[in-house]
């Protein structure tokens, strides 16, 4: 799949659209997400264009990698959630859900999560 320059993500990182940061550098952006699912929700993107894990994996640079991973690490750590947990997720890809062509993680805290899925068959 090719990149749209026009994503939501896309638009926040040229400014286009305004966000509640939470962290930035280099390598990523981390802003609180709109519609948040748990007390503490916030979307890391990394600032190149990849739609996908997978994508991000395969073609971005070394230093990409491990700035967006110690990106997704500091605003765990800004943020006072490492003490009593948080859940890091990505979706890719039309099974997972993923809504915004742009890779990116969730970090979700501030409550107790529950299992992330159930048994097979449930």
């Amino acid at each position: 799949m090719a990149y749209d320059t026009n994503n939501i993500f896309a638009k926040i990182l040229r400014g286009e659209i305004p966000c509640k940061k939470a962290y930035e550098d280099e390598h990523a952006l981390a802003f609180h997400d709109i519609a948040p699912q748990a007390p503490t929700h916030v979307l890391v993107i990394p600032k190149g264009p990849y739609v996908s894990a997978d994508d991000f994996t395969a073609r971005a640079s070394d230093a990409e990698i491990a700035g967006f991973m110690r990106a997704v690490g500091t605003v765990a750590r800004d943020l006072g959630l490492v003490a009593k947990g948080y859940r890091i997720l990505a979706n890719a890809g039309r099974d997972a859900h993923q809504e915004v062509p742009h890779f990116h993680v969730h970090i979700f805290a501030g409550k107790d999560l529950g299992r992330m899925i159930g048994p097979v068959g449930s």
